[in-house]
This record gives C-alpha cells, structure tokens and sequence, in this order.
C-alpha cells in the first residue's frame, strides 16, 4: 500500500491576529489569549479554538479552522479513528475518554501517524468543545 498524503476538507474558518510569532505553528491547535488574539496551545488542559492554517508572525492574520477535516501536526504515534485533544505544544494527541478528564476533546482521526511532527488528516470540531469525562 503506497503513502497516503492528509488532507483537508474545510468546514468554518475564521482570521484572528496572531498574538505571537506562530511561524512554525502551521498545522497545530491554537487558543485565545487575554486579548482575544491567536496563540499556540501550551498545556494538554487547553481548550483550543481550531488548528493554524497558515504561518503569521506578530500581529499578522492567523487563518483558524475551527470544524472540518484539516491537516493536523502528530504529537506522537496516532491511530486512525483515535480521539485527539491538544499536546503542551499544540500538535494532535491521542486522548482516553474517561481517563484524560482534563483534556478537551476535540477531534478524531481519519489516518494515521507514525511519529511526532507528521501530518495526518482529522476531523476537528472547536466550536463547543467538551472534556474527555
């Protein structure tokens, strides 16, 4: 079977000023900050508002996809069909209904991955999102 490339089906998406340098956080979960502004994901207990899709500096427009099937940067191995939250660096992370309780369940998996740092396609939904109770 050969390589299967992610890829993105785009549901709501949305611009927010990128309240940081998010060159490098293309493809992972972000959050709202103080001001209402657009930041990485920094802790597994963040409730992230949609995945990066584009890679602003400071103050620059942050394209944010908060439901749809995006491109999604591994925390680590992902399985298909796996439940995904946010990792302390904003990458996807499998996540345990029942045992994760203080993450946000936000997504599922449609491929896998292999390791940390590569893309796999998920369907995320930030809108309302709920904990892994």
């Amino acid at each position: 079977m050969g390589t299967v490339t992610s890829y993105e089906i785009p549901g709501f998406k949305f611009t927010l000023v990128a309240g940081a340098d998010l060159s490098s956080g293309q493809y992972r979960f972000v959050k709202l900050n103080a001001s209402g502004e657009a930041v990485l994901c920094a802790a597994v207990t963040d409730k992230p508002v949609g995945v990066l899709q584009n890679d602003p500096g400071l103050g620059e427009g942050a394209e944010v996809m908060a439901t749809g099937i995006t491109k999604l940067s591994a925390d680590s191995a992902v399985a298909i069909g796996d439940e995904l939250g946010t990792s302390a660096d904003g990458q996807g992370d499998t996540i345990v209904s029942g045992t994760d309780t203080t993450v946000y369940k936000v997504g599922q998996a449609l491929q896998a991955a292999g390791a940390a740092g590569v893309l796999f396609a998920a369907l995320i939904d930030c809108l309302a999102p709920s904990r892994a109770a």
